[in-house]
């Protein structure tokens, strides 16, 4: 207790002269020191006093989401709203845009006339600024509902016009960039499905070709040449058994002709030609359905090579008589005989059309299966190239009628639902924050000061300050002693030094009207900068 009660008289001790020596030193540095701060204040009030008043001006839009619904139109402008905005921004922050606001409403004229354009443009772009506002959604994510835009300047008259201006151009621009693009969508699918159509149309026509090249032999035909071929067989036997049927009629006529003649006149030459020529009609109308060893073929082929030889060794030298000739029944056999070879051949020549009908099907039923595959894929490119078109013709009647939406004015629109008003008030500066600021950085150089010129002053100013360098004793003090000279001098510095304050704070003030008045001021710039 005794130990830690010493040990704070030490310290009261030691704390005693430490505050005594900082007394000392700032009522030795005292005017040095007031100087610092009067002329730290002084900059700080006149640069507060000449920073211009900055206003700004505000309007709210809303973003109407379409009015129809997407179930029955759906808009081909699917760019997300942010993307949309960057890029009307981009449009609306252009020089050629701003260069005509800022000659329009006479904006940055101080600016103007020490800047080139290219940094007043900047300027202006700096000035503007774009806030989102969103809302809630369906996935719990912030949807965009509005965005306020913001613009900053010294005339509140003007910021709020430029403001109002502003939005208006981003709700012109919204309509135009939609229509652009809804227009440019459907000028696409136009394009698209032009060639498209065209595509179709020469896939149609080498189909066409190929199926002219292989009329009948195509896949879908397969049916119809079985059903024919069937037809055709069915034909040829029916004409072969009618031939057998009219060379078996022709036989008996022809015998019956014989045994007439023979009877008039027996054993002529003629009966024996008749029956020669008979034989060999049946000889042909047998070997078109049996071969050369038939029985049937075999017996009329012997009988025919003795009725040869016998009308060989036979003189046929004289006419048959005029009773042959004249006989009815002769000469209606001799008829139904001719009819029945006019039929015959009739018949030998349907043969020979159903035969070449019934290759020809044929061959078409061999070749079904070498065809069918390019046929398929002919087929199969035809009716992909059928069903894009068909796609891209109702995709091409959605864009147009998204088109003609926007056009109507029936999409997403922009519409102001707070303009920009007269700004009252400025915006900045905060000329109470700047103040308190300023004042306690005047208290930090005046504290500074004192600082720097004790740590700079090598002299004594007590006999404590010297007994303790000195390690000797100090055996008299004398104090300074004025005379009528000393304080002449010290009336002359003191108005040497009022003066050169005066005319310092003058200069300081000059200096602050430079650096802070006017709209391309250092200081103003920097301070009144957007954003800080």
């Amino acid at each position: 207790m005794a130990r830690r009660e010493a040990a704070e008289m030490e310290d009261d001790d030691r704390r005693g002269p430490a505050l005594a020596g900082a007394a000392a030193a700032v009522r030795r540095r005292r005017w040095p020191a007031l100087f610092t701060f009067m002329a730290a204040v002084t900059a700080v009030i006149s640069v507060v006093w000449f920073l211009p008043d900055v206003y700004r001006s505000s309007a709210t839009v809303l973003i109407d989401r379409q009015q129809i619904p997407d179930e029955l139109v759906r808009s081909t402008v699917t760019s997300g709203l942010e993307i949309r905005l960057h890029t009307i921004s981009q449009e609306i922050l252009s020089r050629s845009r701003l260069q005509a606001l800022i000659e329009r409403f006479d904006l940055y004229p101080d600016l103007r006339r020490h800047s080139p354009m290219e940094e007043v443009i900047e300027r202006m772009r700096d000035d503007i600024r774009i806030e989102l506002k969103g809302g809630p959604s369906r996935n719990e994510r912030a949807t965009t509902v509005a965005f306020t835009l913001s613009y900053t300047g010294r005339d509140p008259k003007k910021v709020a016009l430029v403001a109002n201006t502003l939005a208006s151009f981003y709700i012109e621009e919204n309509l135009k960039v939609r229509e652009r693009q809804a227009a440019g969508t459907a000028e696409f699918l136009r394009v698209q499905l032009d060639n498209m159509k065209r595509t179709l149309e020469q896939q149609e026509q080498v189909v066409s070709r190929f199926k002219e090249r292989h009329i009948g032999e195509l896949p879908q035909q397969m049916e119809a040449n079985l059903a024919t071929l069937e037809q055709l067989n069915s034909q040829l036997r029916l004409n072969s058994d009618q031939q057998i049927q009219v060379a078996e009629r022709r036989a008996a006529v022809q015998k019956q002709l014989e045994e007439a003649e023979s009877s008039v006149n027996p054993g002529g030459p003629r009966a024996a030609a008749l029956r020669l020529e008979d034989l060999r009609k049946q000889l042909t109308a047998l070997r078109t359905r049996y071969s050369e060893k038939y029985p049937d073929v075999a017996r009329i082929k012997a009988e025919i090579a003795a009725l040869e030889e016998q009308l060989q060794k036979a003189e046929l030298s004289a006419e048959p008589s005029a009773a042959v000739a004249a006989n009815p029944q002769v000469a209606q056999l001799r008829a139904n005989l001719n009819e029945l070879d006019v039929r015959g051949r009739s018949l030998q020549a349907e043969s020979k059309i159903l035969h070449d009908a019934l290759a020809r099907y044929q061959s078409r039923v061999e070749n079904v299966p070498r065809t069918e595959q390019e046929y398929q894929r002919l087929a199969r490119d035809y009716e992909a190239t059928k069903e894009q078109y068909h796609s891209l013709l109702m995709r091409q009647g959605e864009a147009e009628v998204a088109e003609s939406m926007e056009q109507r004015q029936k999409g997403e629109q922009f519409r102001i639902i707070e303009s920009a008003m007269v700004s009252e008030k400025p915006t900045a500066p905060n000329r109470g924050q700047l103040l308190l600021l300023g004042t306690l950085l005047a208290l930090a150089l005046a504290v500074g000061t004192v600082v720097a010129l004790e740590q700079l002053d090598t002299s004594f100013h007590s006999s404590d300050d010297l007994r303790r360098h000195a390690r000797v004793p100090v055996l008299v003090s004398i104090p300074r002693v004025a005379t009528a000279q000393d304080r002449q001098e010290r009336r002359r510095r003191v108005a040497l030094t009022t003066a050169a304050t005066a005319l310092g704070l003058a200069v300081i003030v000059g200096a602050a009207y430079l650096a802070a008045a006017g709209e391309h001021a250092p200081l103003a710039t920097l301070i009144l900068k957007p954003g800080s």
